[in-house]
């Protein structure tokens, strides 16, 4: 079972790693702060000092084509903050 699906980049989650050293991560649903903690050790090098988790609700979205309206849903997943130790850094951007 792997833990981590993928890192958020947004805006925010961007911001708050440059200032905070809080990167936010999509996780598996089941996966506890525990789990986490040692998956983001062992997969960036790095030591976690706190993991923050939600579940995020997916919204509703429609558009209009040709057909008509066409309406569906976003799919619902859990989001975890996770703090570094101080001078901890991740760098998603290195192996591109």
């Amino acid at each position: 079972m792997t833990i981590i699906i993928k890192p958020i980049i947004t805006e925010k989650a961007t911001s708050q790693s440059e200032k905070l050293g809080r990167y936010a991560f999509q996780v598996a649903k089941d996966a506890n702060k525990i789990e986490i903690k040692k998956a983001v050790e062992a997969a960036y090098g790095v030591t976690v000092e706190a993991v923050n988790t939600t579940n995020v609700i997916g919204k509703n979205k429609s558009r209009y084509t040709k057909a008509g309206l066409i309406c569906g849903r976003e799919s619902d997943f859990k989001k975890a903050v996770v703090t570094l130790k101080q001078g901890d850094v991740i760098d998603f951007y290195s192996n591109i």
